[in-house]
């Protein structure tokens, strides 16, 4: 998403209908080709060891540049945060967003599983996803991701905490 001198997006304020995927289960998921999205998806219970957390980080890293570009990750002791944006795999076709999170969430919740000699649902069935409006938006999600070690404890500066992930592209991915 590029911001035109004006500060706006482009976003448009209504997307035509054949654009704007919406689809419903208990939460509303957008999508619309081009945008990058603030995603949050939960453990059902409990919380993640570092070695389960560094397992989901890399999972997230693994399809950067193939699937999604990532501008900001972070993996909380029983969440996950990014901001992210689908790549265009085709003409008029992108990864989907519910395809890329059933892959990272499926993926890790296999190998949370192995190594807890476990078996069932790691995650919570739904993810929270939002389409990223304008920069001001995503400067503000990007400081609350940052944040989100400190703000709990876990870090005192976002960049001593481990599983905080900024591939240095922040610009480039909006």
């Amino acid at each position: 998403m590029k911001v035109k001198k004006d500060g706006s997006t482009g976003f448009p304020a209504c997307a035509p209908e054949v654009a704007l995927l919406i689809k419903r289960r208990n939460l509303p998921h957008w999508q619309l080709q081009g945008s990058t999205y603030f995603v949050t998806f939960r453990l059902r219970s409990g919380i993640m060891s570092e070695d389960e957390r560094r397992m989901v980080l890399d999972a997230v890293k693994h399809f950067h540049k193939i699937k999604y570009l990532i501008t900001t990750a972070v993996v909380m002791l029983d969440h996950v945060h990014l901001i992210m944006k689908p790549v265009v795999n085709g003409p008029n076709a992108e990864f989907s967003l519910s395809k890329i999170l059933q892959s990272i969430k499926g993926f890790t919740a296999r190998q949370i599983n192995k190594v807890r000699g476990a078996k069932g649902a790691i995650w919570q069935a739904e993810s929270y996803d939002r389409i990223v409006r304008d920069y001001d938006e995503y400067l503000e999600k990007w400081q609350y991701i940052r944040n989100n070690p400190v703000k709990t404890g876990l870090s005192e500066r976002p960049d001593e905490y481990p599983f905080l992930w900024e591939p240095g592209e922040a610009l480039e991915a909006i």
